[in-house]
Order: C-alpha cells, then structure tokens, then sequence
C-alpha cells in the first residue's frame, strides 16, 4: 500500500510541476493542435493549442514508478505503453511540424501497432504472465481459447487503443474517463496481488490527476496521440497482464461506445446512404445535440464510474 501512496503522489506533484514548464515549451516549439475539416466548426477556436501534452504525464508515470518500485510484470506493461506513446508521438510530430494533419496513414500506424503488440503478447507468454485462459467477469470461471487466444486478443488491444485515441475529442474526456478506469484496475490488481501493476496504475492516477488542472475545458494543452495511445497500452496492458482482459470491455465502456458509434456512422452511410449520429465519434453527436463539454465529460465519467462498480463485482469475490 505504502507503494501505491508513494507512487500517487510523486506522480501527481511531478505532473504539476512539469506541465507549467511544457506548455510554454510547447509554444515556443510551435507544437500546436490543428483542427480538421471533418471536425465540429467550434472545435476551430481551438486551433493552436499546445498538443503533446501527454508527456506530462507519460514522464510522471515512469518517473513515479520507478521510484516507487515495480515487478517485472508492471516494467512490461510500461515499456509497451510508452512504446505505445512512441508512436503516438511521432504521429503528432508528423502533424504539427511536417504540416500533415492526418499524421501517420492508416496503414503505418496499424503495423505500428500491431509489432509492438504483438511483442507485448510474446513477451508476457515467454515469461508465463499470461496463459491462453481468460477469466469471464460475472461468471467467474476461466475458458480456454487456446491458440485464439492470441488473434483475439490482439484484435482487442488494437481495438482499445484506438479507442482511446477516439475518445480524446472534448477537453478533459479521455484523461477523466481514464482517470476513474485507472483507479478501477489500481484497485483490481491490487485485491488480486498484483502490486507492480497497482503501482504502475496508480502512478498514473496521480499524473492524469495532475494533467487534468491543464486539461479541462478551456484546455491549456492537449496530449495528443503521444497521450491517449499511452493510456490506451497502459490500461489494456494492465487488464491482459492480470489474465483478465475482457474487464476493459465492462470498465472501458466509453471507449467501446466512441469506436462503435464511428462504425456504425460509416456502416450505415456506405449501406443506406443515412447517417445514424450527427457526428461522430458520439461525443461530438451529444455537442451537437446541445450538450456542451463539461457536461458531456461528467456524463461520461458517471456512467465509467458505474460500470467500474459493476466490474468489481463482476471480478471480486465478496
């Protein structure tokens, strides 16, 4: 628990300090978030907003939990989610400073991805973190996936991280819908006695804490993809680590719903020609519904919240 504690607060007071710092930086490096087309029009005020902002956190995170003292589990788990945000910062680096506001295409940023997944995947099964039993929540047994295991899951981890990268459209969304999922799996691996990953979670608690004084609306700085696929690894990593990777589903809902909501949209467009949502991801449908920013990321935090109490008592036995 001292761990935990420790690690809460050396991140939270390191994010603190830093972010002040980065975001003149930033400035002056001229990393600023340009707004697509496709966006919401408002979103264009915007414009200019210092983006990768992520390392804030990000080095909070590491810092914190090397202090604080991980396992080899939890150093796994942070070296694939900082691999993660190596992507996601080149990608915003391609955005803001060769000018090219899609950053990486399609096509590279999935291979990306998926080496670096799959690398994460070897490496937890070479060291026996992992099996190709996956704990059901709610049921409360394991089933054997056997060599699907391996597809699948990868298929999920890509899924989720992207997710994320999704949901970070309205100040303050993705880092207070990842907040409370953290503080979930923190608690989880905890109960579960997995304490590299309890502090390497709580660690980012302190950090998205922190992060979220500079985030919320109006945002003094935006974390970009370098951010959002950090959290994304993180908290994916953590629930594959545990053996318990179907909880991101019930706790992650939000992210589940954002990705949905975009295949959904582009489904029925390209089979009826009619759109579903107004925008989306369907953050920017409830903007245009009349909802603004704070009160879409309260909305969505309750509902994360509520599905992280369902999930607890879908893994924990009382």
């Amino acid at each position: 628990m001292t761990k935990v504690i420790l690690g809460i607060i050396i991140s939270f007071v390191l994010c603190v300090g830093i972010s002040p710092i980065l975001i003149p930086y930033l400035r002056k490096l001229k990393f600023g978030q340009q707004i697509l087309e496709i966006g919401p029009n408002w979103h264009k005020n915007k414009a200019g907003t210092p983006t990768m902002g992520g390392i804030a956190f990000i080095i909070s995170t590491v810092a914190a939990s090397l202090v604080s003292g991980m396992d080899l589990r939890g150093y796994i788990v942070l070296i694939f989610a900082f691999l993660c945000g190596v992507i996601g910062f080149v990608d915003d680096f391609i955005k803001v400073c060769l000018k090219r506001n899609m950053g990486f295409n399609a096509r590279q940023k999935t291979m990306c991805l998926l080496v670096v997944i799959f690398l994460f995947m070897f490496i937890t099964d070479y060291f026996k973190f992992t099996t190709t039993e996956v704990f059901i929540p709610f049921l409360r047994m394991e089933v054997d996936f056997k060599l699907f295991y391996y597809p699948l899951v990868a298929i999920g981890i890509f899924y989720m991280v992207n997710s994320v990268n999704l949901t970070d459209g309205v100040d303050g969304l993705a880092g207070s819908v990842t907040l409370v999922v953290s503080v979930a799996l923190a608690i989880f691996s905890f109960v579960f006695q997995y304490t590299g990953l309890s502090v390497l979670c709580a660690s980012l608690c302190g950090g998205l804490a922190a992060f979220l004084i500079f985030n919320l609306n109006p945002a003094k700085m935006f974390m970009g993809d370098t951010g959002s696929l950090f959290l994304g690894g993180l908290i994916t990593g953590v629930a594959v680590a545990m053996g318990n990777p179907l909880i991101i589903l019930v706790i992650g809902i939000i992210y589940v719903i954002e990705s949905l909501s975009v295949v959904i949209q582009v489904t029925s467009f390209k089979l009826t020609g009619k759109r579903v949502f107004k925008m989306t991801p369907i953050h920017h449908h409830f903007e245009m519904s009349g909802f603004n920013e704070n009160k879409i990321v309260i909305l969505f935090t309750l509902v994360t919240i509520i599905m992280c109490v369902i999930g607890f008592f879908g893994v924990v036995n009382l």
